[in-house]
């Protein structure tokens, strides 16, 4: 089992900036991929960005590409998401996610293994 602890989040003005923070502990040795999910009211969750646990490769989608950084700490276990230049519609749940999936990365949250409780993000416009 892994377990993933979220903090950070909370509410910033658009154009702000927040970095979230997920920490895994337990058999981390057995992941391939950690990231971030996001889900606003009324919409499917959706893909933000992941990080390969081992090797350091990311991944982003388009809406956040450029504004978004994830980054991981090997030591402490953690994965960080900087978020510049917020906007309204990155407004959301954001859930921490591990995937133990072998091979290419499938940035869908049906892959994942395992969660995170998740964390609120508003933006003021």
């Amino acid at each position: 089992q892994v377990q993933l602890v979220e903090t950070g989040g909370g509410l910033v003005q658009a154009g702000g900036s927040l970095i979230l923070s997920c920490a895994a502990s337990g058999r981390t040795f057995s992941l391939s991929y950690v990231g971030w999910f996001r889900q606003a009211p009324g919409k499917e969750r959706e893909f933000v960005a992941a990080v390969a646990w081992n090797g350091g490769t990311t991944y982003y989608a388009d809406s956040v590409k450029g504004r978004f950084t994830i980054s991981k700490h090997d030591a402490k276990n953690t994965v960080y998401l900087q978020m510049n230049s917020l906007k309204p519609e990155d407004a959301a749940v954001y859930y921490c996610a591990a995937d133990r999936t072998i091979g290419v990365y499938s940035r869908s949250p049906t892959t994942a293994d395992y969660w995170g409780q998740g964390t609120q993000v508003t933006v003021s416009s």
